[in-house]
């Protein structure tokens, strides 16, 4: 049965750019403190570990091809040692973990997102379907497999990454779902601060307060900071100081009526946002409008989603001669 109040926190704070490594300890920390705290579940931001990559919005093309490898190196291989020690991390503190990671798959990258119970298991990993403008460079794509809701012990839990929040038809497959808890993962409000203001605070925010009015649920929004540390390793400097700044920190958490539960911490500090949930608020909120429910027209509009995955190799047996089929259907002898 699920709780009936949720203690959750969004996670507000950089990690060590481009140190997985040390990131993890850093993750371990702060999901130390929201245990002792008394949290269910601790969420963070987009490609938190190990760092969103900034500098694929700094320079020409070629500019940030001298950051690629460090960057690969470091991102998150979910078959290997450190994604290891963060399930161990999970279980021993006893805290669900939604993560946000540039992941390593072979020789490709994608952003993806999991889900960690405490017990130490994996409860699903997902990667960002479409991944937004420069970021296409550098990540492949997920597919309809990847707009996930899991059944766990406080609820359906599902995520999304940054601006998948803007595409209506991924909302609507989740809202179908019956999304009790929501991870919104993003990175920091600190590119192009002066240059593009739908990449800011304001927009984003406002579009995670939407999702959680239209999917009646919970929204749980991290994300991540730019310390002078982050800037020092990607040269930023006179030169280019106006496409990332310092700050642009923007954690909150939103009920299912939309309503901020708490202040926003200042863009610049590190910190935890930390709310309970109380669940009987969204058969509150259900009871004016669900968007895949009763308040939906399937006559006039309906989505279909294709979950099958899409493999770029598919290994077939070829059959033999002998029992090759025949265009008239007989089976040759």
């Amino acid at each position: 049965m699920t709780k009936e109040i949720v203690r959750v926190a969004a996670v507000q704070a950089s990690p060590v750019h481009m140190d997985l490594n040390a990131s993890i300890d850093k993750a371990i920390l702060l999901a130390t403190e929201a245990r002792d705290k008394g949290c269910d579940l601790i969420a963070f931001g987009e490609a938190w570990l190990p760092g969103y990559p900034y500098h694929i919005w700094l320079g020409a093309p070629i500019w940030p091809l001298q950051f690629t490898k460090r960057y690969f190196e470091n991102c998150v291989d979910l078959n290997g040692p450190e994604f290891a020690r963060l399930l161990a991390a999970a279980k021993q503190l006893g805290i669900m973990i939604a993560m946000g990671y540039s992941e390593r798959a072979g020789g490709s990258l994608y952003l993806g997102q999991c889900l960690i119970g405490t017990d130490g298991e994996l409860i699903f990993a997902r990667r960002k379907l479409k991944p937004t403008h420069v970021e296409r460079a550098v990540f492949g794509e997920g597919y309809g497999e990847d707009l996930v809701v899991a059944d766990t012990p406080i609820g359906k839990v599902g995520a999304l990454c940054c601006w998948e929040h803007v595409q209506p038809l991924n909302k609507y497959a989740m809202y179908s779902q019956g999304e009790a808890i929501h991870i919104a993962a993003w990175p920091s409000f600190a590119v192009y601060n002066d240059q593009a203001y739908a990449l800011g605070r304001e927009v984003n925010m406002n579009a995670s307060q939407l999702y959680a009015v239209e999917g009646q649920n919970f929204v749980i929004a991290a994300t991540s900071i730019i310390t002078q540390a982050t800037l020092d390793l990607l040269q930023v400097n006179e030169s280019n100081a106006g496409m990332l700044q310092l700050g642009g920190g923007s954690a909150m958490i939103f009920a299912p009526d939309g309503r901020r539960m708490m202040d926003y911490l200042p863009e610049h500090d590190e910190g935890l946002q930390i709310a309970d949930l109380p669940m009987e608020a969204i058969i509150y909120a259900k009871a004016f409008a669900e968007p895949a429910g009763h308040y939906s027209k399937p006559e006039s509009t309906q989505l279909i989603v294709h979950r099958q995955p899409r493999l770029p190799v598919l290994n077939r047996e070829m059959p033999s001669l002998e029992l090759a089929a025949q265009p008239d259907g007989e089976v040759s002898e």
